[in-house]
């Protein structure tokens, strides 16, 4: 499939607009739906290059809007477990095959569906205030799946939601933290050679969609219902990683 071309774009219009609304307004947790989506019709390297300056162009617009609004203590301990989290994905991402990429970013994509889903009925509850080395751990799991399925969101939110946080005050942290963990791996990415002139090209082309989505997510974090625009994601997800798995083992 040539990848700059009008069938591609016309795909990917709606996954980074999507994306958009998650990383400014919602968290960041499901942005990596997009990945999952694309990983359906693009390999997965593909997928993913393609969409880290999409997200790294989303994590700065959404900075102004929620600057000095974070908990820094707990940005700082996640991002220092963060690196060696990211260094562990990039040596998972060098030694294996596209297909064991295809087939974690499914089962990550399930697993997240799996989690909110026992958080729902009460199977989990994280009121409970974790203490450092749990964020440290959260931040290690944080980096390495935000490596290999830009996924990092749901180890955060383990860490930060039994912390007592403001709805904006988590979100403005998660903004930080991924705006950060996102220009370090960008790093790898660049001499893994992850990113391409075709990915490049098409990144050029999104980056207005991938603004606006990011500003409908900023309006929609005071408006919508986080019930409507999860339920949509979990049933997206649901459905693109049993694909990808599928994929992956046959």
């Amino acid at each position: 499939m040539e990848l700059v071309s009008w069938t591609v774009i016309a795909f990917c219009l709606p996954a980074v607009i999507f994306a958009g609304i998650s990383k400014g307004g919602f968290g960041s947790g499901v942005a990596f739906a997009s990945s999952s989506i694309l990983a359906l019709v693009l390999p997965p390297h593909v997928a993913v290059g393609l969409m880290l300056p999409l997200l790294m162009m989303m994590d700065a617009t959404s900075l102004w809007a929620y600057w000095k609004k974070w908990d820094w203590e707990v940005s700082k301990i996640l991002l220092v477990g963060s690196i060696p989290g990211t260094i562990l994905g990039a040596l998972f991402w060098a030694w294996t095959d596209p297909d064991a990429i295809r087939f974690l970013i499914g089962m990550v994509a399930l697993l997240f569906v799996g989690w909110q889903a026992a958080r729902a009925v009460g199977l989990i509850r994280l009121g409970m205030r974790f203490g450092p080395k749990t964020g440290v751990a959260s931040g290690v799991v944080l980096g390495f799946t935000s490596f290999v399925s830009h996924a990092g969101g749901p180890a955060a939110a383990v860490y930060m939601l039994g912390q007592g946080m403001s709805k904006t005050s988590y979100q403005a942290t998660t903004v930080l933290v991924f705006w950060a963990v996102n220009l370090f791996k960008s790093v790898f990415y660049a001499f893994m050679g992850i990113f391409t002139h075709e990915t490049l090209m098409l990144d050029l082309i999104l980056v207005p969609f991938a603004v606006l989505g990011t500003w409908f997510g900023i309006r929609a974090h005071h408006m919508l219902p986080e019930r409507v625009f999860f339920g949509i994601t979990y049933v997206a997800l649901t459905l693109t990683g049993a694909k990808l798995i599928w994929d992956a083992l046959t």
